[in-house]
């Protein structure tokens, strides 16, 4: 079986953020990380080599297939800031229209500035996707 690529590190969050070479991004990283770390709780942690997590979960898919990975997530790309996200459809489709200036896939939420999107809304998307991850994956 695979070993999976993003794991847990003991590289410096703050080292990692202040390497980003665009000002804005780097201030909106940081402004971010202050956002995620209030409202959950946990403190950040380098997931792999590019994305700062917040407290983690153990999953294991009907393949096998298993790991540990964060509850709450992003990254600050280089096209743009990265947050990571899992939802239920209901609540992808009531949400994110709400959410301001950005775009999507099926697990992240791609933003070019804070400024651009609704920060409450943001908030109420990772606690939902904490929660809804938690229930799919409780912890023993």
């Amino acid at each position: 079986m695979a070993k999976n690529k993003t794991t847990e590190t003991e590289y410096s969050v703050i080292d990692f953020i202040n390497a980003v070479p665009d000002e804005n991004k780097r201030n909106d990283a940081f402004e971010l990380l202050k956002i995620v770390q209030k409202i959950t709780g946990f403190e950040p942690k380098m997931w792999g080599p590019s994305i700062i997590g917040f407290g983690s979960y153990h999953y294991k898919y009907e393949s096998g297939h298993e790991g540990d990975a964060p509850l709450a997530g992003f990254s600050p790309r280089k096209t743009a800031m990265t947050v990571y996200f899992y939802l239920p459809e209901k609540d992808r489709e009531e949400l994110l229209p709400k959410l301001g200036r950005h775009t999507s896939s099926k697990a992240c939420i791609y933003i070019k500035k804070l400024a651009d999107i609704d920060i409450d809304i943001l908030k109420k998307v990772i606690l939902l996707s904490i929660d809804y991850t938690q229930k799919l994956y409780p912890q023993k």
